[in-house]
C-alpha cells in the first residue's frame, strides 16, 4: 500500500507543471483486418501483404487524453469500426473456390499510454509557439464487441430454398465449424485486444489539435471472420447455415487439391472422425485503423501555474505590474 501511494504521488508530480493537461476530440478514418480471408495468387502471408486494401471500411470514434508531463500521456477511446472481406477478391484458386465472405461491425473501448519521442513547441521558430508539433508511440489494452455476418452468394440450383444475396446472416449461430471430433467450435461476442501504434499532431493557438494515428490491434480470437479450423457437420445445420456452408465449389476444389497431400479448403464433410480444413487456427485475427483526429485543448492549469503566472492572463501588449500599496 505504501508503494502504491508513493507511485500515485509520483504521477501527480509529473503533471504539476503542465499548463494544458486535457484534450478531447473525434477520430475518423478506415479499418482493415488480417485473418483467414485475403491475399491474391499466393497462400497466406503475414502482416499487411495479405490485406485487400479495397476492402477498407469506416472507423470513427471519440477520444480523450490526459498529459502527465511533456512526454507521458494517458488516453482513452471509444470507436465504431467495420471490417469485411471476401474470397472473391483473391486470385488464389483454392481461396476463390472456398467462396466465403464476411463483415464484422465492432465497438471498441480502449485505454493506452503514450510516450512522446519528439516535440517542437515552436514549429518554424518564429517565437509565437504556434503551431506546436508532437510525434509519439502508444500501447495499451481494449475490449470490443463483435458479430461476424455473411451473405449467401451461391445457391444450389437443385435446392428449392432460395435466399436473398443481399441479406446478411449472423454467422456465430450457424455453427459452421467444429473441433474435429464433432463438437461445436464456438466463440463469444466479446474480445480483448492489445493496441499499439504511432501518432502525430499539431496544436494551433494552444487550442485546436489536428493529428493522425495508425493503430494495430493484436487479438486473442481467430473468429473475427468466423473462419478458423475445419468444417462442421451440415446435417446439424439449419437451412440458411447449410446454404452458406455449401456455397463452396467442390468440383473446382477437388481439381486443385493433390489427393496425396490431403484436402485443403474442401467443403465436404467426410464423417465423425475426420473434418476437412476451412481455415488456419495457428494464427489469430488482428485488425488496424488509420484515422485523422481533430481535438480541443482544455485550458486547465495546475495550481503551480495559477499561483505563479495567473497575472499573465488577458495580458495586452504592455507589461503590467502590481500596485505597491
Amino acid at each position: 500500500m505504501k508503494q502504491l501511494f508513493t507511485f500515485i504521488i509520483f504521477l501527480a508530480s509529473l503533471g504539476a507543471g503542465a499548463q494544458y493537461q486535457w484534450d478531447w476530440g473525434v477520430a475518423i478514418g478506415g479499418a482493415n483486418y488480417l485473418g483467414d480471408i485475403g491475399g491474391k495468387e499466393q497462400t497466406r502471408r503475414d502482416f499487411v501483404f495479405d490485406m485487400h486494401l479495397n476492402q477498407t471500411n469506416v472507423a470513427v470514434g471519440l477520444y480523450g487524453r490526459f498529459k502527465f508531463s511533456k512526454r507521458l500521456s494517458l488516453a482513452g477511446n471509444f470507436t465504431y469500426l467495420q471490417i469485411n472481406d471476401s474470397d472473391s477478391e483473391s486470385t488464389n484458386p483454392a481461396r476463390v473456390a472456398r467462396n466465403l465472405n464476411f463483415r464484422n461491425r465492432m465497438f471498441e473501448l480502449g485505454l493506452r499510454g503514450e510516450l512522446t519521442l519528439f516535440y517542437d513547441n515552436d514549429v518554424g521558430g518564429r517565437g509565437y509557439y504556434n503551431p506546436s508539433f508532437k510525434f509519439y508511440v502508444f500501447g495499451g489494452i481494449s475490449a470490443f464487441r463483435h458479430n461476424p455476418q455473411g451473405q449467401i452468394r451461391y445457391q444450389d440450383p437443385n435446392d428449392p430454398i432460395a435466399f436473398s444475396k443481399e441479406e446478411w446472416w449472423d454467422l456465430r449461430d450457424f455453427r459452421t465449424e467444429d473441433t474435429g471430433n464433432g463438437e461445436y467450435e464456438g466463440y463469444g461476442y466479446y474480445g480483448v485486444a492489445l493496441p499499439a501504434g504511432i501518432g502525430l499532431n499539431f496544436t494551433f493557438n494552444k487550442e485546436w489539435r489536428i493529428g493522425w494515428e495508425l493503430s494495430w490491434r493484436t487479438t486473442f480470437t481467430d473468429y473475427l471472420d468466423d473462419i478458423s479450423a475445419v468444417y462442421g457437420d451440415p446435417a446439424l445445420m439449419s437451412d440458411p447455415a447449410r446454404a452458406f456452408y455449401s456455397q463452396s465449389y467442390p468440383e473446382l476444389i477437388e481439381s486443385i487439391n493433390d489427393p496425396s497431400a490431403g484436402t485443403v479448403f474442401d467443403h465436404q464433410w467426410v464423417g465423425p472422425e475426420v473434418r476437412t480444413k476451412r481455415g488456419d487456427p495457428t494464427n489469430n485475427d488482428s485488425f488496424l485503423t488509420t484515422q485523422l483526429t481533430v481535438g480541443k485543448v482544455i485550458r486547465g492549469r495546475s495550481n503551480f501555474y495559477r499561483s505563479k503566472y495567473s497575472w499573465l492572463k488577458n495580458r495586452s501588449g504592455a507589461r503590467r505590474s502590481r500596485a505597491k500599496f
